[in-house]
């Protein structure tokens, strides 16, 4: 290599391998694919090594590919730590932090909230994304992620948020449909709803099999919502957080001294991450709410 790569060429290459598509890339870089295929190709030779494996479905990293990943990945965490370091110095805290978090958590507890962090950091910019997946902190898909397991690979700080309790729920409207329920053992006469058993992202969802292995569920989402809004309509039995369906009046909890589940939500940041203002103050923001609504996420009686 006869002199140094620029920050502009590192980048093509951050963007390519995050989204695995050239034209993907290139259209988040707002430059044309065949000038993206050239700087890779430009890259590959001042390195002297193949960075991707290209095929019709798209650019995937070979070994040297995901070594380079690593170290870019730290150049531009300590590119955006300087412009947050000298903008922020005389600004306060600014930008743009995206909390990647279950649709149950993003929607009930942090959607409500959020205002309050704007109103401390009114420079500050603030993305949700309310989903049933994992989100990749390394891909940058999030700057924050609310998970439900503490992870023990890679370069992450997990914080403990809380522990949540979930139930058995029923249709107020339509409870008559279900008044013959009184055990967990009479549940498999009774329509079920649950998640989609290949697209649950995270063992800690499977909640059937603590509750009875009879149960077989007639509807399936994998979409928590999507199960709270089949359940008031009467079309079945689910398992919902307390947290979600307590403040319902169309909802009525059954069982509750039979089917008592606890699961955790984690807070997660990278650890290249952590140390930035925004991220940091949204970290102590979300931090802070959780441990003052404790009883928000596990009912009194519990």
């Amino acid at each position: 290599m006869d002199k140094a790569l620029n920050w502009d060429l590192l980048r093509s290459f951050l963007t390519v391998a995050r989204t695995g598509k050239l034209t993907k890339a290139a259209r988040n870089l707002k430059i044309d694919h065949s000038t993206l295929s050239r700087r890779m190709k430009h890259l590959e030779r001042e390195l002297d090594t193949q960075l991707f494996n290209r095929s019709l479905t798209g650019y995937e990293l070979t070994k040297q590919g995901e070594k380079l990943l690593d170290q870019v990945e730290r150049m531009e965490t300590t590119v955006f730590g300087i412009n947050q370091e000298f903008s922020e110095e005389s600004s306060g805290v600014s930008g743009t932090v995206r909390i990647g978090a279950p649709d149950g958590f993003g929607t009930a507890f942090l959607a409500p909230r959020i205002g309050l962090l704007l109103e401390a950091h009114p420079n500050l910019e603030v993305e949700i994304v309310a989903a049933s997946r994992r989100f990749s902190l390394s891909k940058r898909e999030a700057d924050i992620s609310i998970g439900l397991f503490e992870p023990t690979l890679g370069r992450h700080r997990a914080v403990k948020l809380t522990d949540y309790e979930l139930g058995l729920y029923i249709s107020r409207r339509h409870q008559d449909r279900f008044s013959a329920l009184r055990a967990v053992s009479d549940l498999s006469d009774y329509p079920f709803i649950s998640y989609i058993d290949d697209l649950i992202f995270t063992p800690e969802l499977d909640y059937l099999s603590s509750v009875s292995k009879d149960i077989v569920p007639q509807i399936r989402s994998s979409n928590l919502l999507a199960q709270m809004r089949a359940t008031i309509a009467g079309a079945g039995v689910c398992i919902l957080p307390c947290f979600l369906a307590d403040e319902r009046d169309d909802l009525i909890r059954i069982l509750p001294e039979d089917v008592t589940i606890m699961r955790t939500f984690w807070m997660i940041t990278h650890s290249d991450m952590q140390q930035l203002f925004r991220v940091r103050a949204a970290a102590a923001f979300i931090a802070a709410q959780a441990r003052t609504s404790r009883a928000f996420f596990i009912p009194e009686h519990a």
